[in-house]
């Protein structure tokens, strides 16, 4: 079995890892062109061209994948299999080159949380359980029949950094199966049903920004949804206020006359901001300019007073 995989970042490492691990026939590793990174602009390498480069597979990184000569080259590796794992939409014409078909590995379980997102959503809405499937691969993004689903569970506290470690190697279990199946011809797919789909947009930085007005909970479930990146934030005296961890205190009492994203409490260890409904505790932040610390080490360096506005 040839396998052509595609993917960028690290969350499709573990997927390649264990293909190569199980001595599966990589007949290329396609990945995003390097772009520049920092003040510097240099230009990095994704974790998968890393890893090809380690591992001596032959690579491609074409600027577009409807690129003629992309094509080609894809047809002339004869690829039983495609297996894409956080990657671009795939084109038609390069997906239905395998004789097996192309699958994908989505971060939720389909037709739940379709699109760019979907670790950030669940967190963010909530949910207590998520997981991961593989689907063959169709035009409409996220719709192809499922292959094999896992199921996760969220924790209380959980980021989406952390999830999204968790699901990028249970992924790669599932990726595995799914391969092994298509291997032996044991396939057996369900279509995807329509009235359960929800959409996982791509999230901006002006997505991120806290909404004072919102309950804690809501607010917790935002914050660790966009931890550590893209990252919720504020403002404090016109200065960036990221936040990458909070606890909602269920117990605690807001005073009734302050507004949303006033600082109701500061002592050596703890900074608690009133809410829409209950109170709030940033437990880890960054201010503009600053590292990420923690609030007891912010408040050694930074002067915060009850009464002070957020957002």
């Amino acid at each position: 079995m040839r396998i052509i995989f595609m993917g960028t970042p690290e969350f499709a490492l573990p997927s390649l890892k264990i293909l190569l691990e199980h001595s599966y026939d990589i007949a290329a590793v396609v990945t995003s062109p390097d772009k520049p990174q920092g003040r510097g602009q240099k230009l990095t390498f994704s974790p998968v061209k890393e890893l090809a480069i380690a591992r001596n597979l032959r690579l491609l990184q074409p600027e577009s994948l409807k690129a003629p000569d992309f094509v080609s080259s894809i047809a002339h590796l004869q690829p039983t299999l495609i297996v894409v794992v956080a990657f671009r939409i795939l084109p038609r014409e390069v997906f239905i080159i395998p004789t097996a078909g192309s699958i994908n590995l989505h971060a939720s379980l389909l037709p739940r949380y379709r699109g760019a997102a979907p670790i950030n959503w669940a967190i963010i809405n909530g949910e207590r359980e998520t997981g991961v499937t593989t689907f063959f691969l169709q035009e409409k993004v996220d719709t192809g029949s499922i292959i094999l689903q896992a199921r996760a569970s969220i924790g209380a506290d959980e980021t989406a950094g952390e999830l999204h470690d968790r699901l990028a190697e249970l992924g790669a279990e599932i990726v595995l199966r799914t391969v092994r199946q298509i291997e032996l011809g044991t396939v057996r797919t369900q279509m995807q049903d329509e009235t359960y789909a929800t959409p996982a947009p791509k999230i901006f930085k002006e997505n991120c920004l806290v909404d004072w007005r919102k309950s804690a909970q809501q607010l917790h479930n935002f914050v660790r949804g966009l931890s550590p990146y893209p990252c919720a934030w504020t403002t404090h005296k016109g200065k960036t206020l990221r936040i990458f961890r909070t606890q909602p205190l269920a117990d605690e009492p807001a005073p009734a006359q302050a507004a949303p994203g006033t600082v109701i409490e500061v002592r050596n260890t703890c900074l608690h901001v009133h809410t829409g409904a209950g109170v709030i505790s940033l437990v880890e932040i960054q201010l503009e300019g600053r590292k990420r610390m923690g609030i007891a080490e912010f408040l050694r360096g930074h002067h915060v007073e009850v009464g002070d506005q957020l957002g």
